[in-house]
């Protein structure tokens, strides 16, 4: 995989790309993600792992809802990683991450992931740098054995721009229905952009066993038409099929001689 740099990718869609042709393409998409999920339930041979990492207000749960709209809940959960708590700091760092990997037939979406274990905690030196390099090459062996266990894991990175991000999280001042999301926090992050973008590099060229998806995330539309692309190529690659019906075989009668 080539090395990846941010600042040569794009945070928004093509200048050639139709927005309501694209919404319609993702409407339709969706209802495919639907059927293919009902496949996995009812196989229950494999499970769809889909991390979401990205900077606050980058659009993570946008994309939890509108792509996975409709989905049937009993084959779908979210798990969100905050701030670890003092039995899970007691753990090494992957072993809050194991007990709620998807099991077969089931897909689980993580809202942040491990990957925090090498970005925040990097970022605020919390770690050295020996412990970085050791959590990466635990990272791509954890990856390798859940995917040798039948789950297929994808990876989205939400690709925002400086600008993008402002906006949104200026917005979680004004607007009632967002002002729950907004926390102080978020802005001292901010002003790290340079510091984290370096870590999320060194992330995708260190830890891209499993592919990486960069998506540009600066409009909605095009974000959720990308991810629900993927999801839907990706559960189609599976070759899931329905389980066949089965049937006791007759037992023979007796008879009287």
């Amino acid at each position: 995989m080539a090395e990846i740099k941010l600042s040569k990718i794009q945070t928004v869609a093509p200048k050639n790309i139709d927005k309501e042709a694209t919404k319609t393409k993702t409407i339709a998409l969706i209802e495919e993600i639907k059927e293919l999920q009902n496949v996995l339930m009812a196989s229950a041979k494999k499970s769809l792992l889909v991390i979401i990492q990205g900077m606050d207000a980058s659009g993570k749960d946008g994309a939890c809802r509108n792509v996975f709209s409709g989905i049937n809940p009993a084959g779908i959960s979210v798990h969100a990683f905050k701030k670890p708590s003092d039995e899970e700091f007691a753990h090494d760092f992957l072993w809050r991450v194991h007990h709620v990997v998807p099991e077969k037939g089931q897909i689980k979406i993580f809202n942040r992931s491990h990957y925090e274990d090498v970005l925040i905690q990097r970022v605020h030196k919390w770690i050295d740098e020996a412990t970085v390099k050791h959590r990466f090459d635990a990272i791509n062996n954890f990856e390798k054995l859940l995917e040798q266990n039948g789950t297929k894991i994808l990876k989205f990175y939400m690709h925002i721009s400086p600008e993008g991000q402002l906006a949104n999280l200026e917005e979680r001042k004004v607007n009632p229905k967002k002002m729950w999301k907004h926390k102080d926090q978020d802005w001292k992050e901010r002003e790290l952009w340079k510091e984290y973008m370096t870590a999320y590099e060194d992330v995708f060229n260190n830890c891209s066993k499993v592919e990486w998806n960069i998506i540009p995330t600066d409009q909605n539309w095009y974000k959720e038409y990308l991810i629900a692309q993927k999801v839907r190529d990706t559960l189609k690659a599976m070759k899931l099929e329905y389980p066949k019906l089965v049937t006791a075989e007759p037992k023979p009668v007796a008879t009287k001689k």
